[in-house]
C-alpha cells in the first residue's frame, strides 16, 4: 500500500491520478499515526519550503515522516517533497528541513548562469540519472517536467543520482538508501513520469 501525505501542500489528486492510470490504489492519508500502516510512503509538495514545514509540524507529521523513513521503507519526496527530506533551506529565511539526507537548499544562482534565463525554472528538461531502479526504462531523452525557483545541495555525491542543467548544472534527483527524492514532477511528465512511478511502485 502506498501513503500519499496530505499536509495540504500540494496537488494530491493529479498526483494520486497519476497512479490509478498505472492501475495503482493508493491513499491520500492526513492522519500521522497511520503512516505506519503503508508499505512505502510519498511526500508531495507545492509552495514555500517554510509553510510546509509549519504544516508537518502543527500535524505531527514531521517525526512520524523521521520514524517511517527509519523503518526502511521507501520514502519518496516530489519536487518541495524532494527539498524538505534535507537539512535546512535559505527560501524565505532559514528553515529547518527533515533531515534524513545531508544537504541544504538553495535558490538559483543567476550571477552563476552562462547565458540568460528565466527564474523559475519551469518546462521540460533532461535529467542525466546514474543507473538506478527508479530510472529503469525511461526513454534516451529523460525529459521531465519541472517548476521550481530553490534547488538542494547534496552534501554526499554518492546520494546524487540525477542532474539537470539549468544555468549550471544541479542536483535533481537522490536516493539515501530507502530515502529516495526527484525535483521535477512525475504525473507532469507524460511517458517518462509514469515510469518512474511504476518504478516506484515496483522497489
Amino acid at each position: 500500500m502506498i501513503g500519499i501525505v496530505d499536509y495540504n501542500m500540494g496537488n494530491l489528486a493529479s498526483v494520486q491520478n497519476a497512479f490509478a492510470s498505472l492501475g495503482e490504489e493508493t491513499f491520500i492519508e492526513s492522519d500521522p499515526q497511520k503512516f505506519k500502516n503503508y508499505d512505502k510512503l510519498l511526500l508531495p509538495g507545492v509552495g514555500a519550503f517554510g509553510d510546509a514545514m509549519e504544516h508537518l509540524k502543527e500535524r505531527n507529521m514531521a517525526d512520524a515522516i523521521k520514524e517511517f523513513a527509519n523503518s526502511g521503507k521507501y520514502m519518496f519526496g516530489i519536487c518541495l517533497g524532494m527539498q524538505l527530506l534535507f537539512e535546512s533551506s535559505e527560501e524565505f529565511g532559514f528553515h529547518e528541513g527533515l533531515g534524513l539526507i545531508k544537504g541544504n537548499v538553495t535558490a538559483f544562482d543567476t550571477a552563476k548562469f552562462s547565458e540568460p534565463l528565466k527564474v523559475p525554472h519551469m518546462g521540460w528538461n533532461r535529467m542525466f540519472t546514474k543507473e538506478h531502479p527508479l530510472f529503469k526504462g525511461l526513454d534516451e531523452a529523460h525529459y521531465l517536467y519541472f517548476v521550481h525557483t530553490y534547488h538542494v545541495n547534496c552534501a554526499d555525491e554518492k546520494d546524487i543520482i540525477g542532474r539537470t542543467n539549468y544555468g549550471y548544472e544541479f542536483t535533481s534527483a537522490v536516493a539515501h538508501n530507502n530515502i529516495l527524492g526527484i525535483q521535477p514532477h512525475p504525473e507532469k511528465s507524460h511517458k517518462n513520469g509514469l515510469k518512474i512511478l511504476e518504478n516506484f511502485i515496483n522497489l
